[in-house]
């Protein structure tokens, strides 16, 4: 299993994008402005989209894929995610009035979205590809997600500040080679962070020592501007070695 990182900062300007991730050419890992890059060919190659959440900056480019190629597209596409963020999503985004019921265009009974819940702990296989929500601790309802290729497992966070299941997640993961985690704050502003469920230096670093030797750590979601300032603050507050998740970064499992 291939992912590359289309975005994976916590905002846009000079070149950055949000949060999604191509998983070989037919999944979509979150719909952040990284998918914006993308050529309207491989946009009709997307056959299922997973959802961490319904905030803007992961979803945002989900209603402008459809408009753009499902009509060229034989069946649906799926969407992906727990029942919470689905029903977000059909009330608030594809209801007509922000923009078209996808799930109800041509028709509701050969539509170009179909939508698909997730239970928290329950594998989804896509081929040979496993993915697993993994709970999240955020400000709206959400997940991370476990993938799991031939070669190993990747863990992503999602959005979210510290709590026990993603680290349980991560100690259960024997085959885990990477750990996407989310730090989005320096730690001057630790007062945003816990109003908005984000990690801050201090806190990822308290939580990382709890993570075995061996798989590597990478973070995602760092607000613009503020990216060196969260890497020192980290760099001083961990032994752990973690590196800055790239825009156009491939990892494999």
């Amino acid at each position: 299993m291939r992912i590359e990182v289309l975005g994976c900062s916590g905002g846009i300007g000079d070149g950055r994008h949000t949060t999604s991730f191509l998983v070989d050419d037919d999944i979509l890992l979150d719909a952040g402005s990284g998918v914006t890059q993308l050529s309207r060919q491989a946009l009709a190659r997307i056959d299922h989209v997973l959802l961490t959440h319904s905030h803007l900056d992961h979803i945002l480019s989900l209603p402008l894929l459809l408009d753009s190629v499902a009509g060229e597209r034989a069946h649906p596409l799926t969407l992906h995610a727990i029942p919470e963020v689905l029903e977000i999503l059909k009330d608030h985004l594809f209801n007509w009035r922000i923009w078209p019921d996808f799930s109800r265009i041509p028709s509701a009974e050969a539509p170009f979205l179909r939508y698909a819940p997730l239970a928290v702990g329950q594998p989804l296989r896509l081929g040979a590809r496993e993915f697993t929500a993994i709970e999240a601790h955020h400000v709206v309802p959400a997940t991370g997600y476990l993938l799991r290729g031939g070669a190993g497992s990747l863990l992503f966070s999602g959005d979210t500040d510290s709590h026990d299941a993603l680290w349980e997640a991560a100690a259960r993961a024997e085959d885990l080679r990477h750990l996407v985690v989310e730090c989005s704050f320096e730690n001057a502003q630790a007062n945003i962070a816990h109003a908005a469920r984000h990690y801050h230096p201090a806190s990822l670093a308290a939580d990382l020592a709890r993570l075995r030797p061996g798989p590597e750590v990478w973070i995602s979601h760092l607000k613009p501007g503020g990216e060196a300032g969260i890497l020192a603050e980290l760099a001083a507050a961990t032994t752990r070695p973690v590196e800055a998740l790239r825009q156009g970064q491939a990892l494999e499992i």
